[in-house]
């Protein structure tokens, strides 16, 4: 960390440590996440900025805060399971449910579509943001330094790792084989609903193929088996129910992911108030703390669908910032593979380039998420050039949307080298801008 941003850096530190141990957990549509949003708001008054709240509608559980919901659907065709065997239409009713709740999972969890929302409760979240223009008000083009307020439910299985946390490769299997085995035993008895039924309506309509397989050796042993793989099934859908602990008293407490994001975006703004003749030629900034990111990136979509008119998403460039905290991790997330959104590649240079200047060693050099996504993907999609910026071992581990989330993990000299690697992103968009002109 520079010595001369030093006060930037502890001071980004002390407001995450506002948010993860005065506040708290944050959950999407919350009263805490709505806490911190106005806290952020007043440190923009703070230095003279108006802050802008723009409310909006979000369902929580429609993404992967309901994962847990699949949990109890497979315990509840783990007993119908019984049923079935002797009364065949149930299984009409099960393939059903099962199909729907696949096109679910798929749509909202995993390519966070909003098509369910209305399904779930709703709760009302918010973005607030504030704008720096330079001294004559004369702009060119915009860079937004995002963050999410919002923090995620408690992942028990990640939590429950905390033993294995010296051991990386066993945290792993604890977290990942109880959800594996889960996921595997629900789409075991959604696939055999339906297959049930294909051959029960075979079987109704005469077809000799569903005859044959009705009265073969193979299917009746698998009906003998199915008196006892319910009571597998049943202990797989427990795990899947005890994924995301609905109590938010347990919820994360969002030090890294993400106060840490607002923390800098705010402390960025902060430094170009104080220093007017470091603001880059003809931009305006702006600091956007997004709520709801972990409800499917809700926040951001809300933000994008309200500004796309306007000159907000026009010529701007997004940094967005989720979870430094990590200084052995300094990466950029280029891409969200179940969003199909690669960000931009200029801005991806732009931090690799800032590392090398900073002497920073990026272990991956970039990541993208293979699962889930970030804030950049709706930017991107509205046609704003962005890239996500972490400290973030890249390895799920105990600490990761569990309560061990806490800023007494990590210090504010990473954060300070966060700051440093922002403003020097900065530096390069404004020669990038001066040159394109």
């Amino acid at each position: 960390m520079k010595e001369e941003n030093r006060k930037y850096a502890e001071e980004a530190y002390d407001i995450i440590k506002h948010a993860a141990n005065e506040i708290g957990s944050r959950l999407p549509g919350s009263d805490n996440e709505k806490q911190y949003a106005a806290y952020m708001g007043d440190k923009l008054r703070e230095i003279g900025i108006e802050p802008v709240r723009e409310e909006f509608a979000v369902y929580p559980k429609a993404s992967i805060g309901g994962i847990p919901y699949a949990g109890y659907l497979g315990l509840a065709f783990s007993i119908l399971v019984y049923f079935a065997l002797g009364i065949s239409s149930i299984w009409f009713g099960m393939a059903l449910a099962g199909i729907a709740a696949t096109v679910w999972l798929i749509c909202s969890v995993f390519l966070y579509k909003t098509w369910f929302d209305m399904f779930f409760k709703q709760e009302i979240s918010q973005n607030t943001y504030g704008e720096l223009l330079p001294e004559d008000g004369n702009y060119d083009y915009t860079i937004i330094l995002s963050g999410h307020t919002d923090t995620s439910w408690c992942w028990k299985h990640s939590e429950h790792a905390e033993k294995y946390k010296d051991n990386p490769v066993k945290g792993l299997i604890a977290t990942f084989g109880k959800v594996g085995f889960g996921a595997i035993c629900f789409f075991f008895l959604v696939g055999t609903a339906i297959a049930m039924s294909i051959i029960q309506l075979g079987v109704y309509t005469g077809a000799s193929w569903a005859i044959t397989t009705a009265s073969s050796v193979s299917f009746n042993r698998f009906l003998l088996a199915m008196h006892f793989l319910p009571l597998v099934t049943a202990i797989g859908s427990f795990f899947l129910i005890m994924w995301a602990d609905p109590d938010p008293r347990n919820a994360s407490r969002g030090a890294m992911d993400n106060a840490s994001g607002c923390a800098l975006s705010y402390e960025v703004i902060k430094y170009f108030k104080e220093n007017p003749d470091k603001m880059p030629k003809n931009c305006r900034i702006i600091d956007l703390n997004c709520g709801s990111e972990e409800a499917g990136l809700r926040g951001s979509m809300a933000f994008t669908a309200k500004h796309k008119n306007d000159d907000l998403t026009k010529n701007a460039w997004n940094l967005n910032i989720d979870s430094v905290a990590d200084d052995d991790y300094f990466e950029v997330v280029i891409k969200d593979d179940w969003q199909f959104t690669r960000f931009d590649k200029n801005l991806e240079q732009m931090f690799k380039d800032s590392f090398a200047e900073l002497g920073i060693e990026s272990k991956t050099g970039c990541i993208h998420n293979p699962v889930g996504g970030c804030d950049s993907t709706p930017m991107t999609k509205a046609g704003i050039r962005s890239v996500t910026f972490a400290a973030q071992n890249p390895t799920l581990t105990y600490y990761y949307h569990t309560w061990h989330d806490v800023p007494e993990r990590f210090s504010a000299e990473t954060v300070g080298t966060g700051f440093d690697v922002l403003l020097s992103v900065i530096d390069k968009i404004a020669a990038f801008e001066e040159n394109k002109n």
